[in-house]
């Protein structure tokens, strides 16, 4: 009887009322500055990119010629870009393919806006930014002034199981160098 007195005193006088919950913790997240350097001469296409990134050629099983990826290494970014030479009417299929990647994050976007960009070569992109636990946050597809030769496509993923609300900082920072990329886009 004696130690369930002391035991219960125990307990008493631990749960004191002195306790402050901790504050939340965020990710320090530095953004670098913005400096741009130019795609090589290999490419059928050229355009400014991010010297934060590094320009790596895709290497999925489904890869084709003069696709890479811009990987931000201090952000676990990657830009994936695709590009397609257009034949015959096939740029229909290319549009309605990239159309569909995008509509496929419906199940877990709460918003998708798509913007037509007017870029300064006079041509037209269509620039997406899609909201949510998405696992591509931004797309972006473009072609020649005809659509008769280029298709170029890019999407943005993350290699990282943070929310999209705490990568809100990088995903605005990486959106600006795609719109970049797009405003600086030259065919060849």
């Amino acid at each position: 009887m004696k130690y369930l007195v002391l035991l219960f005193a125990f307990f008493l006088v631990a749960c004191g009322s002195d306790y402050l919950p901790k504050p939340k913790g965020y990710n320090r997240i530095d953004l670098p500055e913005r400096s741009y350097q130019v795609t090589p001469d290999t490419l059928p296409y050229a355009f400014e990119y991010s010297k934060h990134a590094r320009l790596l050629k895709d290497s999925s099983w489904i890869t084709e010629r003069y696709w890479v990826n811009l990987f931000y290494p201090e952000m676990g970014a990657t830009i994936q870009i695709t590009y397609k030479p257009v034949t015959d009417s096939i740029i229909r299929e290319y549009l309605s393919d990239s159309y569909k990647l995008t509509s496929q994050h419906n199940v877990k976007a709460y918003a998708i806006e798509e913007s037509i960009l007017e870029l300064p070569s006079g041509l037209f992109a269509s620039f997406t930014e899609l909201e949510g636990e998405v696992p591509t946050q931004a797309q972006f597809h473009v072609t020649d002034e005809d659509s008769t030769d280029h298709f170029l496509r890019g999407a943005l993923y993350f290699r990282t199981a943070t929310k999209n609300d705490s990568l809100a900082p990088v995903i605005d920072y990486v959106k600006q160098d795609m719109i970049h990329l797009l405003t600086s886009l030259e065919w060849k």
